[in-house]
């Protein structure tokens, strides 16, 4: 069994009330706001991630893309639904620390896959 007892623990989760931005505060007096665009590109979900590094989708036009809701999975992870019906990924609060701390890694890389592939976020 994996000790996690030092992992950063999320002590807020709160949708904006444009339901445009999340904002996750951790036991680590971190708080960081992430947009719900750029948590609907890096979704965990297989649809996004695949089932392989080979399998991994770019996902375009998401600019608009609201959070509907969050809701807990376990003592571990939260759903978020979006109000494009996505709904199948489980962000764990590793996950998304690791989101909120490399988020111009995961940023830039998402926009260079879109150019790469003549996508839009519109």
């Amino acid at each position: 069994m994996t000790d996690n007892s030092n992992a950063p623990w999320p002590t807020e989760l709160r949708v904006s009330k444009d339901r445009k931005t999340l904002t996750i505060a951790f036991n680590t007096d971190e708080s960081h706001e992430l947009s719900a665009e750029y948590l609907r590109v890096c979704s965990p979900s297989a649809e996004v991630k695949g089932h392989a590094p080979s399998q991994k989708k770019t996902v375009p036009g998401k600019r608009l893309v609201e959070i509907i809701k969050i809701e807990p999975v376990g003592n571990y992870a939260v759903r978020i639904h979006f109000d494009d019906m996505h709904n199948s990924g489980i962000f764990s609060w590793t996950y998304l620390h690791e989101l909120a701390n490399d988020r111009k890694k995961h940023w830039i890389g998402y926009l260079k896959e879109l150019e790469d592939k003549g996508f839009s976020r519109d």
